[in-house]
Protein backbone atom coordinates (compact mmCIF):
# COMPACT_ATOMS: atom_id res chain seq x y z
CA UNK A 1 0.00 0.00 0.00
CA UNK A 2 2.59 2.37 1.36
CA UNK A 3 4.64 1.87 -1.88
CA UNK A 4 1.58 2.42 -4.27
CA UNK A 5 0.81 6.09 -1.85
CA UNK A 6 4.58 7.18 -2.76
CA UNK A 7 4.38 6.47 -6.51
CA UNK A 8 1.28 8.31 -6.77
CA UNK A 9 2.38 11.37 -5.23
CA UNK A 10 1.87 14.32 -5.55
CA UNK A 11 -1.39 13.14 -6.43
CA UNK A 12 -3.38 11.27 -3.94
CA UNK A 13 -3.51 7.30 -4.03
CA UNK A 14 -6.23 5.15 -3.70
CA UNK A 15 -7.30 1.54 -3.69
CA UNK A 16 -8.87 -1.40 -1.72
CA UNK A 17 -8.02 -3.83 0.69
CA UNK A 18 -9.36 -7.45 0.42
CA UNK A 19 -9.35 -10.24 2.73
CA UNK A 20 -11.13 -12.45 4.84
CA UNK A 21 -12.30 -12.69 8.56
CA UNK A 22 -10.73 -9.27 8.80
CA UNK A 23 -7.32 -9.79 7.58
CA UNK A 24 -6.34 -8.16 4.94
CA UNK A 25 -4.71 -10.40 2.22
CA UNK A 26 -4.38 -8.22 -0.78
CA UNK A 27 -3.95 -4.90 -1.66
CA UNK A 28 -5.25 -4.29 -5.02
CA UNK A 29 -4.21 -0.45 -6.68
CA UNK A 30 -6.94 1.55 -8.55
CA UNK A 31 -6.03 4.74 -10.84
CA UNK A 32 -7.02 7.91 -8.95
CA UNK A 33 -9.30 9.21 -12.19
CA UNK A 34 -9.09 13.02 -10.68
CA UNK A 35 -5.19 12.99 -10.95
CA UNK A 36 -5.61 15.29 -7.83
CA UNK A 37 -3.52 16.04 -4.98
CA UNK A 38 -6.55 17.33 -2.57
CA UNK A 39 -9.26 14.04 -4.20
CA UNK A 40 -9.61 10.50 -5.71
CA UNK A 41 -12.08 9.19 -7.94
CA UNK A 42 -11.87 5.75 -8.58
CA UNK A 43 -11.48 4.74 -12.41
CA UNK A 44 -14.62 3.12 -12.53
CA UNK A 45 -13.57 0.20 -14.95
CA UNK A 46 -10.53 -0.76 -12.81
CA UNK A 47 -12.84 -0.50 -9.97
CA UNK A 48 -15.19 -2.87 -11.27
CA UNK A 49 -12.25 -5.33 -12.01
CA UNK A 50 -10.94 -5.30 -8.46
CA UNK A 51 -14.74 -6.08 -7.86
CA UNK A 52 -14.90 -9.09 -10.34
CA UNK A 53 -11.55 -9.96 -8.54
CA UNK A 54 -12.88 -10.28 -5.27
CA UNK A 55 -15.42 -12.42 -6.03
CA UNK A 56 -13.30 -14.47 -7.95
CA UNK A 57 -11.16 -15.13 -5.29
CA UNK A 58 -13.88 -15.62 -2.61
CA UNK A 59 -12.56 -12.32 -0.71
CA UNK A 60 -14.63 -9.32 1.03
CA UNK A 61 -13.95 -5.73 0.55
CA UNK A 62 -12.74 -4.20 3.66
CA UNK A 63 -11.44 -1.08 3.51
CA UNK A 64 -11.08 2.23 0.79
CA UNK A 65 -7.90 3.08 1.10
CA UNK A 66 -5.94 6.62 -0.11
CA UNK A 67 -3.95 9.28 0.76
CA UNK A 68 -3.94 12.63 1.84
CA UNK A 69 -0.50 13.82 0.81
CA UNK A 70 -1.10 16.94 2.09
CA UNK A 71 -3.24 16.22 5.01
CA UNK A 72 -5.78 16.22 7.28
CA UNK A 73 -5.02 12.99 8.83
CA UNK A 74 -8.46 12.54 8.94
CA UNK A 75 -11.48 12.18 6.56
CA UNK A 76 -11.90 15.73 4.34
CA UNK A 77 -15.52 16.98 4.19
CA UNK A 78 -15.27 15.38 0.36
CA UNK A 79 -14.50 12.13 1.86
CA UNK A 80 -17.84 12.33 4.18
CA UNK A 81 -19.55 13.83 1.50
CA UNK A 82 -18.32 10.75 -1.36
CA UNK A 83 -18.43 7.61 1.03
CA UNK A 84 -20.06 4.84 -0.65
CA UNK A 85 -19.52 2.05 0.99
CA UNK A 86 -20.42 1.85 4.71
CA UNK A 87 -19.38 -1.40 5.49
CA UNK A 88 -15.99 -0.94 4.83
CA UNK A 89 -13.38 0.77 7.08
CA UNK A 90 -11.70 3.72 5.68
CA UNK A 91 -7.78 4.11 5.64
CA UNK A 92 -6.10 7.55 4.93
CA UNK A 93 -2.41 8.01 4.72
CA UNK A 94 -0.55 11.10 5.47
CA UNK A 95 2.44 12.52 6.03
CA UNK A 96 3.80 12.13 9.68
CA UNK A 97 6.91 13.26 11.06
CA UNK A 98 9.64 10.64 9.88
CA UNK A 99 7.73 8.92 7.50
CA UNK A 100 4.26 8.55 6.73
CA UNK A 101 0.72 7.31 9.33
CA UNK A 102 -2.42 5.93 8.98
CA UNK A 103 -5.61 5.90 10.47
CA UNK A 104 -8.48 3.91 9.98
CA UNK A 105 -12.49 5.30 10.27
CA UNK A 106 -16.29 4.33 9.43
CA UNK A 107 -17.93 6.41 7.63
CA UNK A 108 -21.92 6.67 8.27
CA UNK A 109 -23.64 9.84 6.66
CA UNK A 110 -21.51 12.70 7.75
CA UNK A 111 -20.26 11.05 10.69
CA UNK A 112 -16.89 9.80 10.97
CA UNK A 113 -15.75 6.96 13.80
CA UNK A 114 -11.79 6.43 14.66
CA UNK A 115 -11.21 2.24 14.26
CA UNK A 116 -8.34 0.46 15.63
CA UNK A 117 -5.36 -0.63 12.88
CA UNK A 118 -3.10 -3.04 13.32
CA UNK A 119 -0.30 -3.07 10.30
CA UNK A 120 3.52 -3.54 10.11
CA UNK A 121 5.06 -1.78 7.40
CA UNK A 122 6.47 -3.04 4.14
CA UNK A 123 10.21 -4.68 4.75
Amino acid sequence: MLTHILECLPEEACGLLAGRNETVEAVLPVTNRLHSQVRYLMEPVELLQRLRWLDEHDMQLLSIYHSHPQGPNQPSAADLAESNYPDSAQVIWFPASGGWDLRGFTIVGDVAREIPLTWQPDP
